[in-house]
């Protein structure tokens, strides 16, 4: 059979079926469509680079792509997720000092025995986020607030504040020079451990509530300390955050820090003091025995001045190379302060806030303190402040008389409302009494003075 013939019957077959004719075409229609998709496909192929080459550079941009928007949108969620807290929790208002206390509740202090309890950010413990604050009350703590941020992903409208910060809360009051001076020990403890680090600025805060400054006398001692004047720090709104490069806080002022600490603290404040006021520290500037009464005006002043003063100028008169003097805090400046301290080895004074310059005396001087009537049984253990502060500055506390004559109350003695008649009562005198005390605390100084137990502060400050 022939070429042709099959062809012809092929065609005829074909013709003759008209069912058969259409799967024909549709089969021969589907073989060109697949023949075109394999021809485009083939042009496509890249014919400058390897295949391995285009395979890697196709998944290095797919990872690289996605990497880079994750990144920035975790930032964002950790600062959306900032959360700020109350600085003064109410829950505790109970026990406002214990523990955490009510401040900063959220957070517990580092603490080693002997040390001073902080917190610093950040750190180890903060797990290195930063300290935040935010809100300017200075009425209600519960209305400022704190947070923890990581430097990468601070609040929104949030400022950064170089360097370190120092946070202090203070449960009494900074312009008392003795409360004061409390809540800035542990800072001055924890430069001392810290390379003589210090502040760029300070946060002060009572009960939560901002303050903006600090009494003259405390404002003299920082400043002497760290050789620069402080710096407190003032939030523009609300709604802006100001949050710290680093920040140490403390809230238990002196708590847990022992007497060794606190003598080495002590001896760095008088020592700075001294030398802010240019002090002279030879020996032939001041007298072998220094006797001052420091008194004071108004509340808890002495009824007599003049009879108080005759019984210790007596007795410092029967003492070789005693001197006497009488001063009132609050005509002096403070570098006359600083220098009057510098030459007293006994200081005679009432209860009172002008007794924090005891601080500023020689190690081992004596102190003697007068109160009112009313205070032993009703003015609780604040009324020991300046017993701690001498044994804590290594002074000697000599004792303290009582005037048992005073204020009458219309109630018991042991009422508390009787604390409002004698908190500020006036002290008499008992001149017998006054005459042997003084007398026996000016010979046991001799006697350290003879055996060179006095420590005179002539080396150079520690920072």
């Amino acid at each position: 059979m022939t070429r042709r013939s099959v062809s012809w019957r092929l065609v005829t077959c074909l013709s003759s079926s008209p069912k058969l004719s259409l799967n024909v075409l549709c089969l021969v229609v589907t073989v060109f469509v697949l023949l075109q998709i394999w021809s485009f496909h083939i042009t496509l192929q890249p014919i400058l680079l390897p295949p391995s080459l285009l395979t890697y550079l196709n998944n290095h941009h797919q990872q690289q792509q996605p990497e880079v928007s994750h990144n920035d949108c975790l930032m964002e969620k950790l600062r959306e997720s900032v959360t700020f807290l109350p600085l003064k929790d109410l829950r505790y208002s109970n026990k406002p000092l214990e523990g955490h206390t009510w401040f900063m509740s959220s957070l517990y202090d580092n603490q080693t025995k002997g040390e001073v309890q902080y917190q610093e950010f950040p750190s180890e413990s903060s797990k290195g986020k930063l300290l935040c604050l935010k809100g300017f009350d200075k009425h209600d703590g519960s209305w400022n607030y704190y947070a923890l941020a990581w430097p990468q992903a601070l609040p929104v409208n949030a400022s950064l504040k170089k360097g370190l910060t120092f946070v202090s809360y203070n449960h009494y009051d900074y312009g008392n020079m003795w409360h004061g001076l409390s809540a800035m020990v542990p800072f001055v403890a924890w430069s001392l451990r810290n390379q003589c680090e210090r502040p760029q600025r300070w946060v002060l805060y009572h009960w939560g509530e901002l303050r903006f400054n600090m009494g003259n006398w405390l404002n003299e001692i920082i400043t002497a300390t760290y050789s620069q004047e402080p710096e407190f720090v003032r939030f523009g709104d609300e709604n802006t955050p100001v949050c710290f490069e680093k920040a140490v806080v403390m809230r238990h002022n002196e708590g847990g820090m022992s007497r060794e600490r606190r003598i080495e603290v002590f001896d760095l404040i008088r020592c700075k003091a001294r030398h802010y006021c240019n002090i002279s520290s030879s020996e032939t500037s001041r007298p072998r025995i220094g006797m001052t009464l420091l008194m004071r005006t108004g509340p808890r002043s002495f009824k007599n001045v003049s009879a108080v003063t005759n019984v210790f100028k007596r007795e410092c008169k029967r003492v070789e190379g005693c001197e006497l003097k009488v001063a009132y805090s609050n005509n002096l400046t403070f570098c006359e302060q600083v220098e009057l301290m510098r030459n007293t080895d006994v200081l005679v004074s009432p209860h009172g806030a002008q007794l924090t310059n005891l601080v500023l005396m020689d190690r081992n001087s004596s102190v003697m303190e007068f109160y009112p009537k009313g205070w032993l049984k009703l003015a609780g253990v604040g009324q020991f402040v300046y017993q701690w502060g001498a044994n804590w500055s290594g002074m000697k506390h000599e004792g303290a008389w009582r005037d048992p004559f005073g204020e009458t109350c219309q109630f018991p003695d042991t009422d508390r409302r009787c604390m409002s008649v004698y908190k500020n009562g006036k002290i008499g005198y008992n001149e017998t009494y006054f005459g042997d005390w003084a007398r026996s605390v000016l010979g046991k100084f001799r006697v350290r003075n003879m055996e060179e137990v006095v420590e005179r502060n002539h080396d150079g400050c520690r920072c």
